[in-house]
């Protein structure tokens, strides 16, 4: 063999991915390639150029920017470029210059488009791509001049050490402590770890409405074990949470539980940004159904402004979910006070994307009733309430569910135990069909009531899944029909007919899927997490799945919706009904692109799961 050649050889050879192929593979390849050397800043490939060569980096190197001309990735060794205009036979979305004195490789577009057709070089070249995708990922992320909150961390609003108290401590000392710190609340910590929290409003509702003797210690009237957050959580979020919950005190705690300060609801509402819990605010003051609609009829131009802000796809979900959540606590409890006291203790629950915290506009009403084992769940006392709740959801602008996963529905009015045999029934017992109709329940999520009743079940659920191997299988096969929107070659497919004939769906190759491989994971592992993104970091952390892998699953995830949301603000913008079709009109070349990155992340991983669950002999 000429000495050249061999040398070429060798350097392949030595270089993922092309040492892994067969000696035939690879001579065939090294009679098909050519070498070129370029000056530095030479111009490889131009930014909307046709191209149908890839280029292997011998020596030297070679930047690679967008249109923006941003830097998104510096080919070196080894590093092949020029992938995604000869994958897809389209104009290059990128430009590509040496900054060095470089030795370039050169493959055919048509030899290389044959490599890509082996599995294994599929894989690798779409796993280089989410190195871009990630890029793409960051630059879609709040612009800190238009909305702060979402860029702020707890940490960064700790101010004081906290003032703390012992259990023993009479309440009168601790009053005293808050008078002379102007504090509304004392942390109270034994062992210095964090037991308790006293507030002003304690004081008052516990000591002072009931006669208290002032000496008493303040255990007696502080809230034990309270709810806290950590230094590193998303300001935002711990809002959402507050109003969740109804509180306006949240301590931050270290990990080993020891305090580090306390967060207040106004800390967070000075940021200045907080609408979404200013709208979830307004709702539960409102004394009627008719002002609770007027007040959340705020919320698609809500949306609007965030996705103009740039705020990420999963926080609007979020935020458009907590004022769901508020609407709903709402009108239920307007309805309670029109139907009387409830027969028995029962929980409200959401399935679906706002059980996920992802609603976005225009999405189903998926709710469901839990009743305590004491109650009957066929009392018309809820049949009343699930009416009142879906015709007010309805109003506001939730769609009923065509599938009729509905409170309103007799099936979804169950007692704790009707529960629990409905949820062992679907993983002892499991039909594809009925599984495809039942995975959304898993997504479940309290919104309003005594919310220990979903508590028992969830544990119930959590503590099964992960024996029940083909009701997992069934999930898993569920998972990989989701296919996403893309071709052979990495082309986007588009819908062939229908009212939304040759506009891309975002939903059903894209989210859905995802959503799926997500629920899948976390299940297989009891995890409790029902928020993708949320699922994604679980399952990594249990080692459902490479850190890598949740990574680029998670970029993925947040790309496909934040093109919907912004698509969905375009829609708001005109006037039109938000849906989940995007006109590929719409989306630049370079949107496009990334785009196809996040689809053909989704099928790698779809892929991986069907090796791993052996789906082709599932019946």
């Amino acid at each position: 063999m000429d000495p050249e050649l061999s040398a070429v050889r060798d350097f392949l050879a030595s270089h993922a991915p092309y040492g892994a192929l067969e000696p035939p593979a690879m001579s065939s390849l090294l009679a098909t390639m050519g070498e070129v050397y370029v000056r530095r800043g030479t111009e490889v490939i131009g930014l909307g150029a046709s191209n149908d060569t890839a280029y292997v980096v011998r020596s030297g190197a070679v930047e690679i920017r967008d249109t923006s001309d941003d830097l998104v990735e510096r080919a070196e060794e080894s590093t092949t470029f020029g992938v995604s205009s000869v994958r897809n036979q389209a104009p290059s979305a990128f430009r590509m210059v040496a900054i060095e004195d470089s030795l370039l490789l050169t493959i055919p577009g048509d030899v290389f488009r044959g490599l890509l057709a082996r599995p294994e070089m599929a894989r690798f070249f779409a796993i280089q791509s989410s190195a871009r995708l990630r890029a793409a990922v960051t630059a879609t992320k709040v612009s800190e001049s238009h909305q702060a909150i979402f860029g702020v961390v707890v940490r960064d609003l700790l101010g004081r050490p906290p003032v703390t108290a012992h259990p023993g401590t009479p309440i009168r000392e601790v009053a005293r402590v808050m008078t002379s710190n102007n504090v509304s609340a004392v942390l109270i910590t034994q062992a210095e770890r964090l037991v308790g929290i006293v507030t002003d409003r304690d004081l008052r509702r516990r000591v002072v409405a009931e006669g208290l003797d002032v000496d008493t210690p303040v255990s007696g009237i502080m809230t034990r074990d309270p709810i806290t957050v950590g230094p590193e959580s998303a300001a935002f979020t711990v809002l959402l949470e507050m109003t969740d919950r109804g509180v306006h005190h949240l301590p931050v705690t270290d990990p080993a539980g020891a305090p580090l300060g306390l967060i207040s609801a106004g800390d967070l509402l000075r940021l200045g940004q907080a609408s979404p819990v200013q709208l979830a605010a307004d709702i539960a003051r409102q004394g009627g159904v008719d002002g609770v609609v007027a007040v959340a009829s705020r919320l698609p131009r809500l949306v609007e402004q965030l996705v103009t802000s740039d705020v990420s796809a999963d926080d609007i979900g979020r935020a458009t979910s907590a004022v769901a959540d508020a609407a709903i606590r709402r009108l239920v409890a307007l309805a309670e006070v029109d139907l009387g006291p409830a027969p028995a203790p029962y929980c409200v629950v959401a399935m679906g994307s706002l059980g996920r915290l992802e609603a976005g506009l225009g999405a189903d009403q998926d709710t469901a009733i839990i009743v305590d084992d004491s109650g009957s769940a066929t009392d018309p006392w809820y049949a009343d309430l699930a009416t009142a709740l879906t015709d007010g959801m309805e109003r506001i602008g939730f769609p009923r569910c065509p599938g009729d996963v509905m409170a309103t529905n007799p099936r979804w009015r169950q007692t704790t135990s009707g529960w629990r045999q409905t949820f062992r029934a679907w993983m002892n017992e499991p039909e594809p069909t009925p599984i495809m109709e039942a995975q959304i329940f898993f997504d479940m999520r309290p919104i309003t009531g005594d919310v220990a009743l979903y508590a028992s079940l969830s544990a119930d659920i959590l503590a099964i899944a992960p024996r029940s191997t083909r009701f997992l299988a069934h999930l898993a096969a569920s998972a990989v029909q989701r296919t996403p929107p893309i071709g052979f070659f990495r082309n986007l497919v588009l819908e062939r007919d229908g009212e939304h004939r040759n506009s891309l769906d975002l939903k059903h190759g894209g989210i859905a899927a995802v959503v799926q491989l997500a629920r899948l994971y976390c299940l297989t592992h009891g995890l409790a997490p029902v928020n993708t993104q949320t699922r994604l970091t679980a399952a990594r952390n249990a080692g459902a799945i490479s850190a890598e892998s949740s990574e680029n699953l998670a970029d993925a995830y947040e790309f496909i919706c934040y093109q919907r949301v912004r698509h969905q603000g375009r829609q708001i913008r005109e006037g039109v009904t938000p849906d989940n079709y995007v006109d590929p009109d719409e989306l630049s070349d370079l949107d496009k692109k990334h785009l196809r990155d996040a689809f053909a992340v989704v099928r790698t991983m779809q892929g991986a799961l069907s090796t791993t669950y052996q789906l082709g002999g599932l019946v």
